[in-house]
C-alpha cells in the first residue's frame, strides 16, 4: 500500500494525507457520553449546593 502511495502525484498524496488526518479527529462516542455524564454531575452539584466554585480571579 505504501509503495503504491509513493507513486501518486503530490496532489493525490496530499488528498490521502488530509483524509487520514481527518480520520484521526473523529470523536469517540463512548468518551463523549462519559464526559456528558460528568458535566451533568458537576452542574447538578453546583446547582444543588453540594459543591462550591472558586472565582476565576482567585485562581489566576
Amino acid at each position: 500500500m505504501i509503495k503504491e502511495a509513493l507513486t501518486l502525484s503530490p496532489k493525490e498524496k496530499s488528498q490521502i494525507i488530509e483524509a487520514l488526518l481527518l480520520s484521526l479527529d473523529e470523536p469517540d462516542i463512548k468518551i463523549e457520553e462519559i464526559w456528558n455524564i460528568e458535566i451533568d454531575k458537576r452542574l447538578d452539584a453546583i446547582e444543588d449546593g453540594s459543591t462550591t466554585t472558586i472565582p476565576y480571579d482567585q485562581i489566576f
